[in-house]
C-alpha cells in the first residue's frame, strides 16, 4: 500500500489525513540557503509529519470565540495558535480570516492556515488555496495546501494538482497523487485529464514513494473509466510496475492496484506470475 511518509494511506489519504503539529521549527520553515527547495533528498516525511498531532484527550478544546480574535492579532506566535486551533474546532466563521491569511508573512502560520482549511473545507477557500499553491516559495506550506485542496472535494482542483504531481518538490508530488483521489464528481472529461499525468508519474518519478501512490491513485481513478485506450494504457503502467520496477513497495501497491480494478489481464498476470513463483 501507498505511503505517505511513515503512514498508511488509510490514515491519510482518505478522508482523516493527519491531524495538523503542534509546532513546526523556525529552521524547518526557513531555509536561507535556498528558500524554494524541500528537503527531498534528506526525507519524504517533513517536520509536520513526524511531530504529535495538535488535539489531546487531555486538554480541552480551544475557545473558537478567542480563536477567531486571535487570528487578526498582529503577533505571528498567536495568529499560528489560532489557525492551529481551528485543526481542532470547525467553526465556518473562521474560513474567512483564515483565508485572509493564506498569504501571511509568516511561513509558520501560512502551513497553520493551510492545514485548517483543510479541516474547515469549504468551496470558498478553493481558489484562494490554488492561488497560493501557484505562488508559494515554501514546500512545507504548499505540501500542506495541497493536502488541504484534497480535503475540500472540489473538481477545480484537478489542474492544480495535476500541475503539482508533475513539477513540485518530491513531499509535494507524495501529496498531490493521493488528493486527485478525494475530489469528487470527476467527469469523464476529468478523469480523461487525470489519468495520464499520474501513469506518466508512476513511470518516470524518481521517488519510489511518488510512484506508490501512483499506483494506488490509479487502482481508484480507473474505477470509473470504461475499458477504453486510457484506461488499457492505465493496466499497462500498472504491469509494468509490478513486475519492472525497482522498488517492492510499488511492486506491491502496483498489485493491489490491479486486484482492485479486477481488470480480467492484469488478473490473469498475476496468476500467471503467481504460478511461476515470481510475484
Amino acid at each position: 500500500m501507498p505511503k505517505i511518509g511513515s503512514f498508511l494511506p488509510g490514515e491519510l489519504l482518505v478522508g482523516d489525513w493527519s491531524a495538523m503539529p503542534k509546532y513546526v521549527t523556525l529552521a524547518a520553515m526557513y531555509d536561507d540557503d535556498d528558500p524554494i527547495v524541500l528537503a527531498v533528498d534528506d526525507e519524504l516525511d517533513s517536520p509536520l509529519d513526524r511531530l504529535e498531532p495538535a488535539d489531546s484527550e487531555s486538554e480541552p478544546l480551544p475557545d473558537p470565540e478567542a480563536m477567531l480574535l486571535l487570528l487578526a492579532s498582529p503577533e505571528a506566535a498567536q495568529r499560528m495558535q489560532a489557525a492551529r486551533a481551528f485543526c481542532e474546532v470547525a467553526d465556518e466563521r473562521a474560513v474567512v480570516p483564515l483565508i485572509a491569511l493564506l498569504d501571511d508573512v509568516c511561513p509558520l502560520v501560512r502551513v497553520s492556515v493551510a492545514y485548517a482549511l483543510g479541516h474547515n473545507p469549504s468551496p470558498h477557500a478553493v481558489e484562494p488555496l490554488i492561488a497560493q499553491l501557484a505562488s508559494d516559495w515554501n514546500g512545507y506550506v504548499r505540501k500542506g495546501l495541497v493536502w488541504a485542496l484534497g480535503n475540500c472535494r472540489d473538481r477545480r482542483s484537478l489542474q492544480p494538482l495535476l500541475q503539482a504531481l508533475s513539477t513540485d518538490v518530491a513531499a509535494v508530488r507524495l501529496w498531490a497523487a493521493s488528493a486527485l483521489v478525494q475530489l469528487i464528481q470527476l467527469s469523464y472529461e476529468d478523469l480523461v485529464m487525470a489519468v495520464p499525468p499520474t501513469i506518466e508519474a508512476l513511470r518516470r518519478d524518481e521517488v519510489a514513494a511518488v510512484r506508490s501512490n501512483c499506483a494506488w491513485t490509479l487502482g481508484q481513478l480507473c474505477r470509473e473509466l470504461p475499458g477504453n485506450v486510457i484506461y488499457a494504457t492505465a493496466v499497462d503502467a500498472l504491469l509494468e510496475a509490478m513486475v519492472e520496477d525497482e522498488d517492492l513497495g510499488v511492486q506491491e501497491d502496483a498489485k493491489a492496484a490491479l486486484l482492485r480494478l479486477g481488470d480480467p489481464r492484469g488478473l490473469q498476470t498475476i496468476e500467471e506470475l503467481e504460478l511461476e513463483g515470481l510475484c
